[in-house]
């Protein structure tokens, strides 16, 4: 784990790495490349309207936790615009490091957290300090992944769209507030 953390990026290096795959990437068959302004303009939003609530510093401090924090991400994903600078910004005010791993640059790592037997993004990896994984959260909060089950449960009476759109404005409402929520209980 900790050759990940090495490897890994802060939140600035990876908002860097977006704003170059939108804005000139060195892979030009990129299959994600159309999603990368988008998930600029909803990283943006998220740094700029985030709000570190002193409630959840509270309950995390009563945590006593001493670790570190790796997500797995990738710029382009939806799901990571919206929760992964807000969960950078939260535990970055309590004073934890947090780093960014990218899944596609080795998924090695993801692999060892498959969701449902898929690479799903974010993974919140929640480390103690000798580098060992005390819990795993993610790719989204509870209220996403009823979303998604009801998408998949009623396809043809809730479209995909729908879904995609719903999902987004939640994520943009709830400014991550259910993610970091989800994520201290787990500590």
């Amino acid at each position: 784990m900790e050759k990940y953390w090495q490897q890994a990026l802060s939140l600035d290096q990876y908002v860097d790495v977006s704003q170059l795959r939108f804005e000139n990437n060195p892979d030009k068959n990129d299959e994600h490349q159309e999603y990368y302004e988008l998930g600029l303009t909803r990283v943006q939003r998220t740094l700029k309207t985030f709000k570190v609530s002193e409630d959840h510093l509270r309950q995390l401090e009563a945590k006593n936790f001493q670790g570190k924090i790796l997500v797995i991400s990738e710029p382009w994903c939806g799901d990571a615009s919206a929760t992964v600078p807000a969960v950078s910004k939260f535990f970055a005010a309590a004073g934890i490091e947090v780093k960014i791993f990218l899944r596609d640059s080795d998924t090695t790592l993801i692999d060892k957290y498959l969701t449902n037997g898929t690479q799903s993004i974010p993974k919140v990896l929640i480390l103690d300090q000798d580098f060992s994984v005390r819990n795993v959260w993610g790719p989204r909060p509870k209220f996403g992944n009823d979303l998604l089950k009801k998408f998949k449960d009623n396809p043809d009476t809730y479209p995909r769209e729908e879904f995609y759109n719903d999902l987004q404005v939640y994520y943009a409402k709830n400014r991550g507030m259910d993610a970091i929520e989800e994520i201290i209980n787990a500590i």
